[in-house]
């Protein structure tokens, strides 16, 4: 590639598009987050003004339940004075610096993200443009690397600040390059493995590399007189290899801690959580999750040597409670557990930090089940982002199902709320327990475009019980966080309905596919016909009122746009919510 090529997909008209689309995205989250207040003009359309007053955003816009701001991306101007100028996004971020809450230190890295993001749409419009009706038949992988928004609600997603444009091309997601690991020998004086019940490290690691491979890794190490006893083999990402590890680990490398092996023979695909891998040359294999030390959305993407050592225990748990559970049962609901973790702590940067520092979480990786060996005769895979994906046309991946499927709307609907939604109610009614359920860490079972069950993922790093009094094995004991009563439910109401229905209600409506008071009686009616299939738990529903005429509203960019380096404190997740006044609840009128 020359150097040239390697920016090809940015062209004058592709930025154009790309800046409209983003700007489209920051006036209808920064709406509904009420970081900025459009004044109709009487005129069917809407105007917001910059901080100084002198430069004005006018669009039209519908506007759907729970305040989300449908905004006509074609319909949107801006003028200074009297003049009408292009749009540009960063301007955009300028003009309106103060509205939005971004200081002096936070404005330029988030200009650099939102740049990012930007390139990336551009490098997204040089793709074929493949309707939601093909993207349906496309097949798991194919689905995975077609989704062109990332997170619906942040408006800055796609970061990955550490990148540069040839790995971007490599690396990430919507490339869809196949990827190669590196492995490394990590001694075991500084490195630990740890399984789930019934994995032993020496089988595990043969039958995820293959006898051959690892002999030739064990060649590496004996070639250089040193035991492979001694040693742990770790994945890494080629970019942690090539930016971090050779560089901020090289005394680990120089004493001969660490020893790189080479690449493994599979091939991967990076996933939508850019650091997770699908193993494209054996798809029944595990995924693999490894430490990448980029920026992108709100965290730095490591991955914790001390957070590794509870993980399969702690997907042991879930599995176990799951598959207990009648109603759990009952709606399908498996997880792919996370059955095997290997850390590296580097024990100088250990001791000249704290627990959260990105330093600690430079060497981990884990290995999480696959999904495609459970799947039945005429079942396929869609990644459930993919729900809310809307297509150069305007029509949406849900809409392109539905069609599929052959059912009204609403029964469709009814599938989906059984196989996903059914499973989070019960979790939290029953056990106090919640997932971080959005779109990318759930995968949908479908058959002839019918939901039939849900897989949900990323267990370990994202679960919590929030029952002070739960027991729980001492393992498992750090999923256990307190939050105040009255921000429990919040896990539904924010996580669920405000950044995926609101979305997927919203499309449905737009395409004229089911309008907003089906889409949420539906809902409605799947939550009572739950509740009355649990008649022991009344009391809690009294508590934790599902239907409650409104709910505080969790705004997630003005996390990002307050501190976009550490968004939450994952010690404390309840203590970092942006709280600003309340939504109505769109399940009260039912």
């Amino acid at each position: 590639m020359t150097l040239s090529d390697a920016v090809a997909h940015l062209s004058p008209h592709r930025w154009a598009r790309a800046n409209r689309l983003l700007i489209r995205k920051a006036l209808a989250e920064f709406a509904h987050e009420r970081l900025v207040a459009p004044e109709a003009t009487g005129d069917g359309r809407y105007v917001v003004r910059s901080d100084d007053g002198r430069t004005r955003y006018t669009f039209t816009a519908a506007r759907r339940a729970l305040d989300h701001w449908q905004v006509d991306a074609d319909s949107i101007t801006r003028h200074r004075d009297d003049a009408e100028l292009p749009l540009a996004a960063l301007d955009f971020f300028i003009e309106l610096q103060k509205s939005l809450g971004l200081s002096e230190e936070i404005l330029p890295v988030y200009l650099e993200e939102i740049s990012s993001t930007l390139s990336g749409t551009c490098y997204k419009l040089t793709k074929p443009q493949v309707t939601a009706a093909e993207l349906v038949d496309a097949g798991f992988q194919a689905i995975e690397t077609g989704m062109t928004e990332g997170h619906p609600c942040f408006v800055a997603n796609n970061g990955r600040l550490g990148f540069g444009v040839h790995e971007y091309l490599a690396y990430a997601p919507e490339t869809a390059n196949p990827v190669k690991l590196v492995w490394l020998a990590a001694h075991r004086s500084r490195a630990a493995f740890t399984a789930g019940a019934g994995i032993e490290y020496e089988s595990f690691v043969r039958q995820e590399l293959g006898a051959e491979t690892v002999e030739r890794f064990h060649g590496v190490l004996r070639e250089q007189d040193l035991d492979p006893a001694d040693y742990l083999l770790i994945p890494v990402h080629p970019w942690q290899w090539w930016n971090k590890l050779s560089v901020t680990f090289a005394a680990e490398v120089a004493r001969r801690h660490l020893v790189c092996l080479g690449e493994g023979d599979d091939e991967y695909l990076a996933q939508q959580s850019i650091r997770t891998f699908f193993n494209r040359s054996h798809p029944e294999k595990h995924y693999v999750k490894t430490a990448l030390s980029v920026l992108n959305m709100g965290f730095m993407r490591g991955l914790s040597a001390a957070y590794m050592e509870a993980t399969p225990a702690i997907n042991d748990w879930l599995a176990q409670l799951v598959a207990g559970d009648p109603v759990l049962r009952s709606t399908g609901l498996s997880i792919i557990r996370e059955r095997a973790a290997v850390g590296y702590r580097h024990l100088e940067y250990e001791q000249a930090t704290d627990r959260y520092s990105p330093y600690r979480k430079m060497l981990a990786a884990l290995w999480r089940e696959s999904p495609v060996p459970s799947l039945e005769d005429g079942e396929s895979l869609a990644t459930m982002a993919s729900l809310v994906h809307v297509d150069h046309e305007g029509r949406s991946f849900a809409g392109a199902l539905i069609e599929r499927s052959g059912l009204a709307p609403a029964d469709w609907l009814r599938h989906y709320l059984r196989a996903y939604y059914v499973p989070l109610l019960h979790s939290f009614y029953a056990y106090d327990l919640v997932y971080m359920p959005h779109g990318e860490n759930v995968i949908l079972v479908l058959e002839d475009g019918v939901v039939r069950r849900a897989v949900y993922k990323d267990i370990a790093e994202e679960i919590a019980v929030m029952d002070p009094d739960a027991v729980l094995p001492p393992e498992v004991a750090r999923i256990r966080v307190e939050v105040p009563e009255d921000k429990k439910l919040l896990s539904i109401f924010t996580d669920v309905f405000d950044c995926f229905f609101r979305f997927l209600a919203a499309n449905l409506a737009e395409e004229g596919v089911l309008d907003e008071d089906g889409f949420w009686r539906t809902v409605a009616e799947v939550t009572r016909e739950y509740q009355a299939s649990v008649p022991e738990l009344a009391d809690r529903f009294d508590r934790y009122d599902m239907f409650a005429p409104e709910f505080a509203l969790s705004c997630l960019n003005r996390l990002q746009l307050r501190d976009n380096r550490q968004m939450v404190d994952l010690a404390d997740p309840s203590g970092a919510l942006q709280l600003v006044g309340t939504l109505k609840n769109p399940l009260a009128a039912f």
